[in-house]
């Protein structure tokens, strides 16, 4: 005998709140950006790092002061656990890419002299030495983001012929939301955006898609045993019957990514918070975005001219 009951929990019943909540988020989100701008990286910005670990300890203060001796203005310092640094600046663009590799070298060069000459009883090491002109920080910035947006398209195109057109723009929403919130939070922290920090949104975009899919193919299933009880049951229904699934695959992933967050470090600790933060507001979505838009879709078509 089936069950007439649609579960514990009336998520649909709760769209409006959480509805609000998101689209208040978003906006937020979008706003914050807009006026804070993003926290690039030199990937995108453009600019030289130079990585370096001291065997002893070492003061920010004292780091800063020798960037500024050898001649550097606009220069960054970031400091992480055990002795070690990051200094980031910025050179002028010379008239050739020739003059400007070699002004980079000089610079670099004379920042190690002056480490070493400074703080050379620190036994410092130097980890990487990294340079990305400005042209190519741009080109890199444009592309990445024009990634972001095709991925969203394919997507709107993949859901609308997998499932029904009804479907397509409550997952793009979902992912959009995802997205946007993630990159807010994580610019709001004072972390830096780069390839890899794409590259993890991506990666974000891609597992919150799979939960949507999940959550939609245990909507049509229902859809097809319950079809005269209305969307509103059918949707909690899935969303209920699925409950359990979500919980543990996104408690597990989750899990994973915040303990990679506090003990790793560098670059996997940021691309590891960035999918922290991504897990948790797309587990959300996929239940108070994707699933109800459907909802708005339906009455949509119900308010068509002509429709049944």
């Amino acid at each position: 005998m089936k069950q007439e009951s649609f579960g514990k929990f009336d998520f649909v019943g709760k769209v409006g709140i959480f509805g609000g909540i998101s689209l208040a988020l978003v906006v937020i989100s979008l706003v914050y950006l807009a006026v804070k701008g993003i926290n690039y990286g030199i990937d995108f910005s453009g600019g030289t790092e130079v990585q370096v670990k001291f065997g002893t300890s070492v003061t920010i203060e004292q780091v800063r002061g020798v960037s500024e001796k050898a001649g550097l203005t606009a220069v960054e310092i970031q400091q992480f656990e055990g002795n070690e640094f990051v200094v980031r600046f910025q050179l002028p663009t010379a008239k050739t890419e020739k003059e400007t590799n070699e002004l980079q070298n000089q610079t670099v060069q004379k920042l190690k002299e002056g480490i070493t000459a400074e703080l050379g009883s620190a036994a410092p090491e130097y980890r990487r030495v990294d340079s990305v002109g400005p042209q190519v920080g741009a080109e890199l910035k444009r592309n990445g983001f024009l990634a972001v947006f095709y991925s969203l398209l394919v997507i709107l195109i993949y859901v609308a012929l997998r499932f029904d057109y009804k479907y397509s723009p409550g997952a793009v929403i979902c992912l959009a939301h995802d997205a946007i919130i993630t990159l807010a939070i994580f610019n709001l922290v004072g972390k830096e955006v780069n390839i890899p920090i794409l590259a993890a949104i991506l990666t974000l975009i891609g597992y919150s898609l799979n939960d949507t899919i999940v959550v939609f193919d245990r909507i049509r299933e229902t859809e097809g045993l319950y079809r005269e009880k209305g969307y509103k049951f059918i949707i909690n229904k899935a969303i209920n019957d699925m409950l359990e699934r979500t919980i543990i695959t996104a408690g597990t992933t989750f899990t994973s990514a915040m303990c990679l967050w506090i003990f790793a470090d560098g670059t996997v600790s940021d691309i590891a918070f960035a999918l922290a933060v991504g897990i948790a507001f797309g587990t959300y979505s996929s239940i108070y975005v994707a699933a109800p838009f459907i909802l708005v879709m339906e009455k949509m078509k119900v308010l068509k001219p002509g429709a049944a």
